[in-house]
Formats: structure tokens, sequence, C-alpha cells
């Protein structure tokens, strides 16, 4: 099995840029809701993750062509490439490295739908 690729700063990952928010900026700004959260490397956008109903973070790739994403969830230090498909390590990036710990999975608080399982993408 190959060795995790590297992600190197480069335009598709600056280290300086912090993450946009606590949360999916585009399911806060609609008062809905995610399963994970994912950053973008360039940018520092947060969006949901491919589970979630909405998945802005493919969405935000499409869009800007940003193509590498870092795990926004506590404890996880992996980054993902949608062009390549490869997961692998990058560099530490600006803080915080994740949404707050005491925000639940899936979230935020108050605004997930009780059915919610049936409502994500598998």
């Amino acid at each position: 099995m190959p060795a995790p690729a590297q992600f190197p700063e480069s335009a598709d990952v600056d280290p300086s840029v912090p993450p946009s928010g606590p949360g999916c900026a585009e399911c806060t700004a609609a008062q809905g809701w995610w399963v994970h959260l994912r950053r973008c490397a360039a940018c520092g956008h947060v969006g949901c993750c491919d589970t979630s109903p909405e998945q802005h973070a493919t969405a935000h790739f499409r869009e800007t062509g940003h193509p590498v994403v870092a795990s926004y969830e506590p404890g996880e230090s992996w980054f993902w490439n949608y062009e390549t498909e490869q997961t692998g390590r990058g560099p530490a990036l600006a803080e915080p490295s994740a949404r707050p710990d005491d925000q639940p999975v899936p979230g935020p608080q108050g605004r997930v739908p009780d059915n919610w399982r049936d409502l994500i993408h598998t």
C-alpha cells in the first residue's frame, strides 16, 4: 500500500488562512445542519461533508477549483484532494483546527431534525 500523499504549502494549501467559522458557512446562513465538516486548505471555507444533505465542501471545490480540504473534526488531521481523490497529510493550518468540541455531531445543536439518518447521503 503506498504511503499517504503529502500536501505541502502551495496555491492549494495556505496554512496562514483561518477557517471561515465554527460550522458550514452555507448551512449556517440557511439555518441548515450538517454531519461532518471539511475546511478548504486554500481559503479556509468551512463546508459540510458529502454525507450531509447539502454537500457544501464539494460544491465549494466545484465553484472555486480549490481541490484540497482538511477534516475540521476534533482529533482528525487528514487532508483530501478532490482532483486526485487522494488522502494524505499536510501542514498545520491556522487555528482553530477543528469545530468546537462542544458542538454535537451532527450539528449544530437545535437544528438537526429527529429523522436526520433518513436524510443523509450514504
